[in-house]
């Protein structure tokens, strides 16, 4: 059934999605690293009886638990307000084929953020070993929460060969682990570990950089030296784990990213391609500002060094999980359902009974009216999943200027979707009757059409005065 569309003014409904969930992955992130940050922190302290370590700590503790039990938590429900607004065929698809996973990770998800409230309450109230054992408890939850996570996301991408073969078939649920630990599951979960390893060294030193240099150098020195070593691994093994990312991932989307490398020589970037840049130069200008502020130079470093790091290390971030969603075009579940919802299995259906075959709300009206609310239909349920009307990747302006022939034989192309087509690198196929076709083709080129300047009206000349004789 087609879904009446979530239109979300000038930015879409897919980037409200998009900046609630580089919004989570930020702090959920953190969370992970954080959470292991903190009981190895205080093992460090409690072993060189370092008591100054633990006053830190325990502040850093604090703002830890507001950030990612507020913020995160009320976040990443948002995502799930999100989805299901802007993509519930993609949403039932996830819920249907991973209700298992979801409850579990819901389970760790309620253990992560109890456990994180009882760590922080009862710093200093009950034994030291004791506390620690609830700080590397939280480890572990918030761990899994990530694995649970991972397993979804990078099934989103490639669910593998044995679950597409049951895809639509009702048996999905007999292939549940192998569409979970699917190829990409394992190079994306040593990916995003070393991400919150990183963002934990890079929170601390947010929170080390708050230290009086003058007034306690040993402790500052020594805190964010520490902190700043959480950024090695990552800086060590993220080349060899998205190596391994970019081995497993399919052929069609290692194809996509090619796209938009191979065309910089003109002078054509995509988006992909930028996002890529951005994480690139960012993971490198946050390693060589650690390293010549915080490591050589650890009693200097100042709070607006510190933010600038982690401006720089949320954009690697964003940028990242960015490159991820876009590396999954043209499809929201890699080989089984496009981005706009349609699934592959019923393109010949859609093509033959009719894309709004199950679209009730279509007005009956006059013909006129009624083709043009038809062409709506067909924009709102197969193009706004990646285009709004007249901001975001605006129809009007990528259509401005072509006729309704030029319209039309465009859709032709994107109907047809011949393996020769550069669109079906990142663009779905369109489906539907072609009558249905006609009626975009027609709203398409209403909507294109500049508006015809307004005549204005001309004004009556000033009379002459009489001159003097």
């Amino acid at each position: 059934m087609n879904y009446p569309f979530w239109d979300v003014p000038h930015i879409g409904s897919g980037w409200v999605i998009g900046l609630i969930a580089i919004f989570h992955v930020m702090i959920s992130h953190f969370a992970v690293g954080g959470g292991l940050y903190l009981p190895l922190t205080e093992h460090k302290a409690l072993r060189e009886g370092r008591k100054d370590w633990l006053e830190i700590l325990r502040k850093h503790a604090k703002f830890f638990l507001v950030l990612t039990g507020v913020f995160g938590a009320v976040s990443g429900v948002g995502i799930w307000f999100a989805i299901g607004l802007t993509h519930p065929e993609g949403t039932s698809a996830l819920i249907h084929n991973f209700v298992f996973g979801w409850a579990m990770e819901w389970v760790f998800f309620m253990l992560e953020l109890t456990t994180a409230a009882v760590y922080y309450y009862t710093w200093g109230r009950i034994p030291n070993q004791l506390h620690l054992k609830i700080g590397y408890f939280y480890a572990f939850t918030s761990f899994f929460t990530l694995f649970i996570i991972n397993g979804i996301l990078t099934f989103m991408l490639f669910p593998g060969k044995p679950w597409l073969e049951v895809a639509g078939t009702g048996q999905e649920a007999s292939r549940f682990w192998q569409a979970f630990f699917n190829p990409t599951f394992w190079p994306s979960l040593g990916l995003r570990c070393m991400a919150c390893v990183s963002l934990a060294g890079v929170w601390a030193l947010l929170s080390c950089s708050r230290i009086n240099g003058d007034d306690q150098p040993q402790l500052k020195t020594s805190m964010v030296r520490w902190s700043a070593k959480w950024l090695l691994p990552s800086f060590l093994t993220l080349p060899l784990f998205f190596g391994w990312y970019l081995w497993e991932v399919p052929e069609s989307q290692r194809a996509l990213l090619q796209l938009g490398i191979s065309t910089i020589s003109s002078g054509v970037f995509s988006q992909l391609t930028r996002a890529s840049f951005i994480v690139m130069s960012s993971s490198i200008v946050v390693v060589a500002v650690v390293y010549l502020f915080a490591w050589r130079s650890p009693r200097d470093l100042a709070i607006p060094h510190a933010i600038g790091v982690l401006f720089l290390a949320l954009c690697a971030t964003g940028s990242t999980e960015y490159a991820r969603e876009m590396l999954r075009k043209p499809y929201v579940i890699g080989g089984y359902m496009y981005s706009n919802g349609v699934r592959k299995t019923a393109v010949a259906k859609n093509n033959e009974n009719g894309y709004l075959a199950t679209t009730p709300w279509i007005a009956k009206t006059t013909p006129e009216l009624e083709n043009m609310a038809r062409g709506e239909a067909m924009f709102r349920g197969q193009c706004m999943s990646c285009h709004t009307r007249d901001s975001y990747r605006s129809m009007t302006r990528l259509l401005a200027g072509r006729n309704r022939e030029t319209i039309g034989n465009l859709l032709k192309i994107l109907h047809e979707y011949a393996l020769e087509s550069p669109y079906r690198k990142f663009m779905p196929p369109l489906v539907g009757t072609p009558a249905e076709i006609d009626s975009l083709a027609d709203y398409l080129t209403v909507i294109s059409q500049a508006p015809e300047p307004e005549a204005k009206p001309k004004l009556a000349a000033a009379p002459k005065e009489a001159k003097p004789n």
